[in-house]
């Protein structure tokens, strides 16, 4: 078992945002000794996950939805939690099509420069 601190390096995640994910309810309640957080395997898995999980652009309150549903153990909320990800997914792809934009945005301004933005920037 891992106290807080080992599971924060181990996980690269804040002991402040564990504290928080255990509040609310993104990783199920971790065993106390004594008041102490004594982590195993599983609360370290979540971490992971709900670490992964933001990362890919998963809101809070999906990703609550998403694991209360994967506590459940229920395999008839296999089609909600596919949609919930098909969801996260569709955000995901938003999003990189605003960066594709953005870059190719920048590429144009880059190439033309000389012959347009100098004039352009003048106008700012």
């Amino acid at each position: 078992d891992l106290n807080i601190k080992k599971a924060s390096e181990m996980t690269g995640v804040s002991i402040d945002t564990i504290r928080y994910y255990e509040k609310i309810g993104l990783i199920m309640p971790i065993k106390r000794l004594n008041g102490i957080r004594k982590f195993n395997e599983r609360n370290i898995n979540q971490i992971i996950f709900a670490k992964t999980m933001r990362q890919a652009g998963l809101g809070i309150e999906l990703l609550k939805d998403y694991v209360s549903l994967v506590f459940e153990n229920d395999s008839s909320t296999v089609p909600a939690r596919k949609a919930i990800l098909a969801e996260a997914i569709e955000k995901l792809n938003d999003k990189i099509d605003e960066t594709i934009k953005a870059r190719d945005y920048l590429e144009w301004k880059i190439d033309n420069y000389d012959t347009h933005m100098i004039n352009a920037e003048n106008n700012l």
